[in-house]
Parts: C-alpha cells; sequence; structure tokens
C-alpha cells in the first residue's frame, strides 16, 4: 500500500511556476517579505550601516576632511582618561534621578486617571501638552523661567522669600543641574503617563472586583495587580528614562550652553565632533556611551525582573490567606 502511494505521488505532474506563484502559502511569504523589505533596507540604511561606520572612524584620529590615521583603541583609552567625561557621566545622574521621580509621577497620575475622575480628560490633556513642545522651546522657556528675577523668582518672592536669598538658579553649580533636571521632567512626564493609562486600562476589571471581594485595599489592588500586569510598560519607560539621562542634550545645550558646571557626556561629545573636530574622539565616546546604555538595561532588566517575580509570588499568597480568612470568617 505503501509502495502504490509513493508511486502514485512520484506520477503526479510538477507544479508550474505560475501554479506554485498562485499557492497560497507562497502568496503568504510573498506579502511577509514584500512589507518587511522597506523597514528592513530603512534600518540597515539608517541605523546598521552608519553604527558600523561610526565604529571604524573610532579607530581613526580624524577630522570631518583631511587625512585620517589609523591609531586602534587610543581614542577609547582617551574617553576614560579625559576628565571632562567622568564629570559630564556625573551630571547625568542628575537627569537619571529626575527620571525615577517622573516615572514615579507619571504612574500616580495615570492610576488616578485611569478610573472615572472628575475632568480626567482635561488633566490627561494638560499633563500631556508638555511633551507636544518643541524640545528647543521647552529650553527657551526654562531658561526665561529661571533667569535671575523672572518667573520663578517672581513666585518665590509672592510667597515672602527675599530675591536676596535665592540662589542664581542657571549660575550657582549647586542647584543648577537640578534646576536643569527638572526641565525634563516637566516635558516627559505625560508622554510616561499616555504609555501607563494605555496598560492599565487593558487590565481586566474583574481582577479588581474579585480582590475587592478578598479584601483588598487599593494599595494591594495597585501593587498585586496593576503592577504586574504592567511591568512590561514599567520595564520599557525605565529603559527609555535611563537612556535618555544619559544622553541628555537639549536642556544644558539650549539654557546654559553646558557652562557653569551643567555639561553633560552627549554635549561633550557633540564640542568634541563640531568645535574641536575629533570625529574619531567622537566616535569612540558615542560607542562608549552606547556600551553603557546596553549594560545599564541588562542590569535593570535583571532587577525589574526579579522584583516582579517576588511580588507574583507574595501577590498570590497574601490571597490564599485573604481567601482562607474571608471562608474562616476573619475578614
Amino acid at each position: 500500500m505503501g509502495k502504490n502511494k509513493q508511486e502514485a505521488l512520484s506520477l503526479k505532474p510538477a507544479l508550474t511556476f505560475k501554479q506554485r506563484l498562485s499557492h497560497r502559502n507562497t502568496q503568504k511569504i510573498l506579502v511577509i517579505i514584500t512589507f518587511s523589505f522597506i523597514p528592513l533596507l530603512l534600518l540597515l540604511l539608517f541605523t546598521y550601516i552608519p553604527f558600523i561606520r561610526m565604529f571604524s572612524f573610532s579607530l581613526y584620529e580624524m577630522k570631518y576632511i583631511g587625512p585620517k590615521t589609523f591609531v586602534g583603541l587610543d581614542n577609547y583609552l582617551a574617553v576614560f582618561t579625559r576628565e571632562d567625561s567622568f564629570s559630564a557621566l556625573k551630571n547625568s545622574l542628575y537627569y537619571m534621578l529626575a527620571s525615577f521621580i517622573q516615572l514615579a509621577l507619571a504612574l500616580y497620575f495615570a492610576t488616578l486617571l485611569s478610573f472615572k475622575t472628575r475632568g480626567g480628560s482635561f488633566f490627561k490633556g494638560a499633563l500631556f501638552f508638555p511633551y507636544l513642545v518643541c524640545g528647543i522651546a521647552v529650553g527657551f522657556i526654562f531658561k526665561f523661567f529661571f533667569t535671575r528675577g523672572f518667573v520663578f523668582d517672581s513666585i518665590l518672592g509672592w510667597i515672602g522669600i527675599p530675591l536676596e536669598k535665592l540662589p542664581y538658579w542657571l549660575k550657582d553649580s549647586s542647584v543648577n543641574n537640578f534646576a536643569l533636571a527638572g526641565s525634563s521632567i516637566w516635558r516627559y512626564m505625560g508622554q510616561n503617563m499616555v504609555l501607563f493609562i494605555g496598560a492599565i486600562q487593558s487590565v481586566d476589571p474583574e481582577l479588581y472586583e474579585a480582590a475587592e471581594l478578598d479584601g483588598a485595599g487599593k494599595w494591594h489592588q495597585f501593587r498585586y495587580i496593576i503592577m504586574p500586569s504592567i511591568s512590561t510598560i514599567i520595564v520599557l519607560n525605565l529603559i527609555l528614562s535611563i537612556s535618555g539621562s544619559l544622553s541628555a542634550f537639549e536642556p544644558p545645550y539650549v539654557i546654559t550652553d553646558g557652562r557653569f558646571g551643567t555639561t553633560t557626556y552627549f554635549l561633550t561629545m557633540h564640542k568634541v565632533a563640531h568645535e574641536y573636530h575629533r570625529v574619531g574622539l567622537a566616535s569612540a565616546m558615542a560607542i562608549v556611551l552606547f556600551a553603557m546604555i546596553i549594560i545599564v538595561t541588562i542590569i535593570q532588566r535583571v532587577v525589574a525582573s526579579a522584583i516582579t517575580n517576588r511580588d507574583e509570588n507574595y501577590g498570590r499568597k497574601t490571597q490564599r490567606q485573604l481567601k482562607k480568612a474571608a471562608k474562616e470568617g476573619t475578614v
């Protein structure tokens, strides 16, 4: 029987090229390839090829125009020995701290506005609006906001703080980086809030009802339902915020031009490339920045995964205890 089947298959006429093209599986593959070709081509042209070229530039001592000299890893050694690189990285910590505050505020407002709140649509739009403003415009807004005797000083004067006791918000190195980092909180909090709202609203409402029946309060619902359900979005926002804090550019560039101890790593890299015309060294700085972002992202994913697993296990244990207590009539 098996032999007859094989003979029948061998006698079956081969499909022509046109018949193969009209086959459903072939058409599926062609559609996938067609729709994937242009995005992959753009990704190759504008991401991978420039990255490879930048890495090759980092191995040379070169300018934009003129001869170049192969120096190997000397540019990378220079990055780790330059004093301005480390001071700029230290300034990035202010923006990193601001990113955590920004995410905490975004999650707080997203949790409030995800449920029925009076004027919720207005507050969503008002909090998201700063993200729509151009970064350069935001820089000029806060430049005048913190200028001596202008908006912020006037507000503090209205509540009784004399101008003589106020620092120079953009010149005093003890406060100016906090002021610049605060502008990033104002601008990006709304974006993260919208992402959190979308994730929170995708949670099954029956989970909240079941939690209330089990005796869980609002805090327990937030910790054991909302947080585990949107952990992926939280980790994504953390990655984007930390990578953004390491590459902060617009606030110090527009507001202070990197003076008074406010320069960041990205701004230093910009000056090395465009003012000092050391393209090889700037490329090496960019590769080092990319490596730092990758390392921070990996550490963050590992820590976030460990915390999420711990909270999920604790949440399941708490739910079991609440159900047991409800059955015994102690809740």
